[in-house]
């Protein structure tokens, strides 16, 4: 007999199979328990008659509680109104291991109790099919940097010093005497990795201490943080484009039955395609003003201003050069204009602002020393960072793009909490 997962389930048609998981609902008419079970790769229904597995089996099946780990053998068959298309039909069952009171039942919890039993919480189909759009757009990612050249250069999490301000950085003890900082970002080391490889990409968690509790901030979050030698703001938008449509693309392709579950409106999806309307924080600026909305050139762009943008398009939109005083230290200013920075902030629509930022490096050896003076920040910590300009200093640039906002954004959620498995917020360190 074969043991079969789930999502294989269609090869197996008229097989005697083996499935291997857990009891995800039951419910029983006379004769007949209508069992689902799940592995990990699918939810399939499994149809139990007295008759074919004898009255002991059949009565061992009666009480059986949620997400009890169980053995089931039986007949793969295709049926059309069954959810997923097929089911099996039962001939055995074992029971591995009972579930006693398992706390999450088909009934509304609240958001708490839920994040409380996250560790469970993810075993729920909803769960499941976010989780696994969210391996979608990771895989997605990898291919597209690797197929274009990219070589991944990893980047360190203890760095010495902040890439954006102290104000939003996590101290660690680093042995006896010294204070080292989880990463904000890699990028710093990603200009030097690009100077040694020309294209290349880092991809891991980044740390955030920004005391935030709207619906897009976490403290820990996955991004993807790609880097290119002679590279300008333009080649920096196009490549931010083309990664965008290819991912979405991705999903839409192979995650079908997970956003459907999802009740994704995938026509949104459907009209990521390039090219992206590319407009300045100018313009942006005057669309919020005709908008109505109290902004005021100079600020950067908030949660509202980001959701009244988005509303006029019906794709990603980039957003570049913004006032200077807003923009990390290393951006580059405008040669024809210094008080806008050469950045790109790229938005996506339905409201879920700001998925990409980035833009051109600062190549300039005493601009940027300058600039770090300015920000108050320990040049001593910057000067590996400043050789770069000393030694063959190219124009360059890149960006960050936060895996949970665009997971949020292509799955439809309310919050990025779900689309990580364990969520590290405010007031949230915990399972």
């Amino acid at each position: 007999m074969t043991t079969a997962y789930i999502e294989d389930i269609a090869k197996h048609e008229g097989q005697q199979v083996r499935l291997r998981g857990w009891l995800h609902n039951r419910r029983s008419s006379g004769k007949i328990h209508f069992l689902t079970v799940r592995d990990g790769s699918g939810f399939i229904q499994c149809v139990m008659s007295k008759q074919a597995v004898g009255e002991e089996m059949f009565k061992r099946a009666d009480h059986l509680t949620q997400e009890s780990a169980i053995i089931v053998e039986g007949t793969a068959r295709a049926d059309s109104r069954a959810p997923g298309g097929y089911e099996v039909d039962v001939t055995s069952l074992e029971i591995v291991s009972e579930a006693k009171d398992y706390p999450i039942t088909p009934k509304e919890h609240g958001v708490d109790y839920l994040m409380d039993r996250r560790h469970l919480w993810i075993r729920s189909q909803r769960q499941q099919a976010i989780l696994r759009v969210r391996h979608e757009v990771i895989n997605g990612v990898r291919d597209f940097f690797n197929g274009r050249g990219f070589i991944l250069a990893d980047t360190p999490i203890f760095t010495p010093a902040a890439c954006e301000g102290t104000t939003t950085l996590f101290p660690v003890q680093y042995f006896e005497d010294a204070t080292a900082y989880l990463t904000q970002s890699g990028q710093l080391y990603n200009e030097a990795n690009a100077m040694a490889l020309g294209r290349v990409y880092s991809f891991g968690p980044t740390f955030r201490a920004e005391k935030s509790k709207t619906r897009r901030h976490l403290t820990e979050f996955w991004m993807v943080e790609p880097e290119m030698a002679y590279a300008t703001l333009d080649d920096v938008m196009q490549l931010a484009e083309d990664l965008v449509v290819y991912v979405v693309g991705r999903a839409l392709e192979h995650r079908k039955r997970e956003l459907q579950a999802l009740e994704r409106d995938t026509s949104k999806l459907e009209k990521v395609q390039a090219p992206f309307p590319r407009i300045s924080y100018d313009e942006a600026a005057e669309i919020l003003r005709k908008k109505g909305l109290p902004f005021e050139w100079g600020g950067d762009f908030g949660a509202p201003d980001e959701t009244a943008l988005s509303e006029e398009f019906d794709r990603p939109i980039c957003v570049h050069r913004y006032p200077s005083a807003v923009k990390a230290f290393y951006m580059k200013p405008d040669p024809d204009r210094p008080e806008v920075a050469l950045g790109v902030d790229v938005l996506a629509p339905e409201g879920y602002g700001e998925i990409i930022g980035g833009g051109e490096r600062l190549a300039d050896y005493d601009l940027l020393l300058q600039r770090i003076k300015e920000h108050n920040l320990p040049q001593e910590a910057f000067e590996w960072y400043l050789d770069l300009r000393r030694y063959g200093t190219v124009a360059h640039g890149g960006f960050g793009m936060g895996i949970e906002r665009v997971v949020s954004w292509i799955c439809g959620l309310e919050h990025l909490r779900e689309a990580i498995p364990y969520p590290r917020m405010l007031y949230r360190l915990y399972p």
